[in-house]
């Protein structure tokens, strides 16, 4: 199994990452800068930090993805790719059939998706659509990094999805409230993770999610 510490920027040479992995999430972070200069992929503020806040950021959810159970993720309005592309790039040597759906409306987002998944010979599925106007999708987890609040994803899950196990997010610095909140219109199980990249987040896996009748 990987692990996501490993792939801290003073740990990222570690044994259990390929030397053809490394590559690729490098070709990976040249080819966001290059396509930035054109279309709004990521903050321009973040370019020079890109590996730790964005590719070390992404790969962090490795700890919720390889497990036996997973073998397609649903990445919603993934932009750039970040996370679905990383763990794309890094489940491939270990379950070369792990299998990645993108949704992203934008037409040009959507192209350098097709582009990046070509060039990493990824399994994937990219739909240039309004996730919000898909139905009976089916996945075992849907993943979600800046695309929409906490609510909202979980309404996305229960309406537009027939089929998942687990819902993987990245929260601020106010998640635990936003965890807590929600359980109050919501009942679910999570697991949760302390961010690498950042000390104020977290990352959280959630499961067996139900609306309450409130």
């Amino acid at each position: 199994m990987i692990d996501s510490n490993i792939l801290k920027i003073d740990k990222i040479t570690s044994s259990k990452v390929s030397r053809e992995t490394l590559r690729e999430l490098e070709y990976y972070s040249k080819a966001i800068i290059k396509k930035n200069k054109t279309i709004n992929l990521i903050s321009k503020s973040t370019e020079k930090t890109i590996k730790l806040r964005h590719i070390e950021d992404s790969a962090q959810t490795i700890d919720f993805i390889d497990k036996k159970d997973i073998k397609i993720c649903t990445d919603l309005g993934s932009g750039a790719g970040l996370p679905g592309i990383v763990l794309g790039i890094l489940m491939k040597p270990k379950k070369p059939l792990f299998k990645l759906i993108f949704y992203e409306k934008s037409y040009h987002k959507s192209i350098f998706l097709k582009e990046m998944a070509e060039k990493f010979n990824l399994n994937s599925e990219i739909h240039r659509k309004n996730i919000f106007n898909e139905k009976n999708l089916t996945t075992d987890v849907i993943i979600s990094r800046a695309f929409k609040p906490l609510p909202i994803i979980f309404q996305i899950a229960k309406t537009n999805f027939k089929n998942f196990k687990y819902i993987i997010l990245f929260l601020g610095k106010s998640g635990q409230k936003i965890l807590e909140d929600s359980l109050r219109f919501w009942k679910f199980d999570y697991e949760q993770k302390k961010s690498l990249t950042n000390d104020d987040s977290l990352i959280v896996k959630i499961s067996n999610l139900k609306k309450k009748n409130v």
